[in-house]
């Protein structure tokens, strides 16, 4: 998956984009489409179509199911790591520490 418009640092051996997890946040908050700071699906839907994905609403559904902790059906900033797995499992991307 291609995060396109969005500069990333490298394209590792295995055709990931590497990002810091700064990068990540800052990216996915262009798609919080009414500025509450929480990713919902429709929200991270959009996200994973706009990059390229393919099955957007079936890895949305699931992404939000794995990082959602609390279970209240978004993913809030305390749980971003949780999506940064699935993020790195799942849509072509490995978030690094620079």
């Amino acid at each position: 998956m291609a995060f396109t418009n969005y500069a990333t640092r490298a394209v590792s051996s295995d055709g990931k984009r590497e990002m810091t997890i700064e990068e990540f946040k800052q990216w996915l908050k262009k798609f919080d489409a009414n500025k509450d700071g929480r990713m919902s699906e429709h929200e991270l839907r959009e996200a994973i179509h706009v990059a390229g994905g393919w099955f957007a609403g079936r890895k949305s559904r699931i992404g939000v199911r794995s990082a959602d902790s609390n279970g209240n059906g978004f993913i809030e900033d305390s749980e971003i790591n949780n999506l940064v797995e699935f993020a790195q499992k799942n849509l072509g991307v490995r978030i690094v520490a620079y």
